[in-house]
Formats: C-alpha cells, sequence, structure tokens
C-alpha cells in the first residue's frame, strides 16, 4: 500500500516530508549521499529550498552532514538502535501508564476502531506487513498523545519520531512479528480499559522489547549474509 505525502505547506515543507518518507521506507538507503542539485530538479524547485528541507531532517535526525562530504541519511547502526529502543521502552511504557488514567472511553474505543483498521490492512497484504501510517493512523503516536504529558509528547511525538518509524518499518515486514504485534497492541488497548496502568506499562515495554528482538535478529542475518 503506498502512502500519499501531504503537499501542504511551503516547497520546503512538501521536500521535507517527501525526504523523510523515502528515508523511513528505505526508498533512500540508510548511508547514501544526498545530492542536492539531483533533489532539487526531481522535486522541481531551488536548492534554496531543498537546502532548508535538508536542516529540518537534520534536526530530526534522518540526516547527517558531514564536513567535506556533504549530507548524507542517517545509518542506524547495533549501538544506535540499541539506545533508542531501550528510550523508548521506558517512556512509552510511562505513556500507556498515564494513558490508563488521562484517555477518555471514547478515546480507548477509537484505538479499537484502528486496530480494526489495521487488521483489514494486514488481511490485505497476506499477513505479511504490519505497517502503521503517520499521525492519527498510528497506534503508538495514540498512546504517546492520550498521555497528555507534554514533555512525552515532544520527545517521542517530534524529537524521535521519524526514527522510530524508520525502525519500525524494517519490523513491519517481519512477517512473523504481524500477528503477535496486532494481538499486543490489543491486549494493551484492553488494560487501558481496565484503567490498569501498570499492566498497561508492562505490556507495552514487553511488546517493545520483542520488536528489539525482532530487528536485532534481522541485523544478525544481514551480517552473515
Amino acid at each position: 500500500m503506498q502512502t500519499q505525502v501531504p503537499q501542504e505547506g511551503t516547497l520546503a515543507d512538501v521536500a521535507a516530508r517527501r525526504l523523510a518518507h523515502s528515508i523511513v521506507t528505505g526508498e533512500l538507503a540508510q548511508g547514501q549521499k544526498l545530492n542536492e542539485a539531483e533533489l532539487a530538479e526531481s522535486f522541481g524547485m531551488g536548492r534554496g529550498p531543498l537546502r532548508e528541507a535538508l536542516r529540518h531532517l537534520e534536526g530530526m535526525r534522518l540526516v547527517k552532514r558531514i564536513p567535506n562530504a556533504g549530507a548524507r541519511v542517517v545509518v542506524l547502526d547495533r549501538k544506535t538502535l540499541s539506545d533508542l529502543y531501550g528510550v523508548r521502552e521506558v517512556l512509552e511504557g510511562m505513556a500507556c501508564r498515564l494513558a490508563a488514567i488521562e484517555m477518555s472511553d471514547d478515546e480507548i474505543s477509537q484505538l479499537n476502531t484502528l486496530l480494526d483498521q489495521h487488521e483489514e490492512q494486514i488481511k490485505q497484504q497476506g499477513g505479511k506487513v504490519y505497517s502503521q501510517s503517520e499521525g492519527d493512523l498510528d497506534f503508538h503516536y495514540q498512546i504517546v498523545r492520550g498521555s497528555r504529558n507534554q514533555m512525552l509528547m515532544d520527545l517521542l511525538g517530534s524529537e524521535q519520531y521519524q526514527l522510530l518509524r524508520m525502525c519500525r518499518y524494517r519490523t513491519s515486514r517481519n512477517a512473523q512479528r504481524t500477528k503477535p504485534a496486532l494481538n499486543q497492541h490489543r491486549q494493551i488497548v484492553e488494560a487501558l480499559a481496565q484503567r490498569d496502568g501498570e499492566l498497561a506499562e508492562m505490556l507495552m515495554r514487553r511488546h517493545i522489547q520483542g520488536a528489539w528482538r525482532s530487528i536485532s535478529e534481522m541485523m544478525d542475518k544481514e551480517a552473515a549474509a
């Protein structure tokens, strides 16, 4: 299923979203050099807005500028990923615990509806892919927002969000995780509905630990190939 990239905003905004989408989905490979002239021509814009977009992606940590070598797509090595998933486990677990108190019954019901949509999408992909779109269609994003904690929303919804999506996109292609991941999401929602913050936190942390094991095993296989 191809995701449409929104075209609203300035030229730099549009370019940043398109580039971010290409990096998250792997269309632009990790470590790939970003040629400003080629990208500007591809996007039909001047190099000024393109440079502004690249600076924005640097702030999102999707792009790294190397002195005398230009801008490249970030490389997520094992240490970076281990650190990221460790932080994610703690912060999203905390978000779950708070969401069990803060989310309304209607918001929790909407999570179940969202997961029904995800289940249908998984079926359409033959059970092999569980890829969540950005923002309102993202289960994890909704829980972080439901925590009502602005610091968590800033950390997980802004500073780390695209990096997290980049990692999760890789594990979404692991057919062995699609059904377990969806079931774990449903268990988390059930804990939220019961207003059991301790259980919700534990389930989310286990869920993210499983995601890290999955991506770690993928990296081991890639290294051995």
